[in-house]
């Protein structure tokens, strides 16, 4: 069945285009309606997705923080070791020719100097990323990190975080062999050299503080990256709030768009339906106002 226009309501169009877009205005501003209502939502799903995986972000960071804290505890701990070593005993540099044991040069090179070399190199990450680094570990203004997070992209990210947990990785491989190395010549040393078990353990001490420095710096590189995407992710999240709340607002002109032209039909037409349509949409608009003013 073919809808047609009255007569009577065709008197008060215009006879040309302009007549024919009115006629068809409460149709399209419900079908605007409905589209930008159905835009208001998908921004308001998108801002809570990103709100929950910056939480989720945010817990990983709290770990790898955590790991950083423990790291530099355990550090300090043996540095306090190493002080009261000192403190209590006349500590000799290692003589490396008085150990034995099938360790191997770069072990004994490790026990005697107490450098850890096994540190991991690779190209550095993005100057973007750098800079946004030091502009949280600086407490800087959040709107100059969301200036500076502009040009840090979603895939650099993600490829840093990836490179410094491989880091991570390479490095505890890395160093595995070199602890279980010293274990084994802390094991060869006699029993009655007490000045030399002295020694030995002073250098194992001196290695292991270095070693957890350098690994609660790494730990530290991953939980920066990790906030920098925590903050992005709020950042989304706002940014899709947002435009939720400008969708729904052109929702309710259009909204009122419909309202307006079904009373201007229904004054002329003298519709009882119509009428009582019309009001409870003013009805549903002055409660919607109320809500978003007093609520």
């Amino acid at each position: 069945m073919k809808a047609a226009i009255p007569a009577d309501l065709k008197q008060d169009l215009p006879q040309n285009q302009w007549g024919k877009i009115l006629s068809v205005t409460p149709v399209v501003m419900t079908v605007v309606a409905t589209l930008l209502a159905g835009l208001a939502s998908s921004e308001m799903t998108r801002a809570q997705y990103e709100r929950a995986y910056g939480a989720q972000l945010q817990s990983k960071a709290g770990d790898q923080w955590g790991y950083f804290q423990a790291k530099k505890l355990r550090g300090a701990m043996q540095r306090t070791s190493m002080d009261q070593l000192r403190a209590t005993a006349d500590i000799r540099p290692l003589d490396g020719s008085r150990l034995s044991g099938d360790a191997g040069a770069p072990v004994l090179a490790a026990l005697v100097s107490g450098k850890v070399s096994a540190v991991p190199g690779g190209p550095q990450a993005d100057p973007a990323i750098v800079a946004s680094i030091t502009a949280v570990e600086g407490n800087r203004p959040e709107p100059e990190i969301a200036d500076l997070l502009d040009h840090v992209t979603d895939a650099s990210l993600a490829g840093a975080l990836a490179k410094a947990r491989d880091d991570v990785a390479a490095f505890d491989a890395a160093i595995k062999p070199v602890g279980d190395g010293i274990d084994r010549i802390e094991e060869t040393v006699a029993p009655d050299d007490k000045a030399l078990h002295r020694d030995v353990a002073f250098a194992r001490i001196r290695y292991n503080a270095n070693r957890y420095d350098l690994e609660a710096r790494m730990n530290q590189s991953v939980a920066n990256i990790l906030e920098l995407q925590v903050r992005k992710a709020n950042i989304a999240a706002e940014h899709h709030h947002r435009r939720s709340g400008k969708f729904f607002l052109g929702m309710l002109g259009a909204q009122a768009a419909v309202i307006v032209s079904t009373l201007a039909v229904a004054a002329r037409k003298r519709n009882f339906m119509w009428t009582i349509a019309a009001v409870v949409g003013v009805a549903a608009v002055a409660f919607a106002v109320y809500v978003y003013i007093k609520v």
